[in-house]
């Protein structure tokens, strides 16, 4: 099956399907306009999308009254920190910015994937945190720097 184009997003309301089928990218694959995949139940799907927008959680990019093909993410091991002071937040960010560590920032937490080697520097800091799994629903951006 061969699709160049996403024609919906089920996290805006589009109806349930009887048949759904997932297809289950990395966050970096999230980026990219031409990938050769199967879905979780074994379809073989290509795409190879005209639009420069990067795919989405939730993305439909095949349906009909049999089947429905939507993306989403693995899920992928993660730290999840957990800053209780803006003095934390700011430490914790600027050790991950150091390392050019990318991370997802919220107001109560910072999400980085799993580096062991990451648990010293929370330690340092003295931030608590857990390692656990979670989807992205976006891919990180990386930033271009020059020393």
């Amino acid at each position: 099956m061969l699709t160049k184009a996403v024609i919906g997003n089920v996290e805006t309301g589009e109806q349930e399907h009887q048949n759904r089928e997932w297809i289950e990218l990395d966050w970096e694959e999230l980026n990219k306009r031409i990938l050769r995949k199967k879905t979780d139940k074994g379809t073989d799907v290509a795409i190879a999308l005209d639009d420069k927008q990067p795919l989405k959680v939730g993305d439909i990019l095949y349906q009909d009254d049999k089947l429905q093909v939507v993306i989403r993410t693995k899920k992928e091991k993660v730290y999840v920190v957990y800053p209780n002071s803006i003095v934390q937040m700011g430490k914790m960010a600027f050790e991950l910015g150091n390392r050019h560590t990318p991370c997802l920032i919220s107001e109560n937490e910072i999400v980085v994937r799993f580096d062991e080697t990451l648990e010293r520097l929370f330690e340092e800091v003295g931030v608590d945190y857990e390692q656990t799994e979670r989807r992205f629903k976006q891919p990180f951006k990386y930033r271009g720097h020059k020393h």
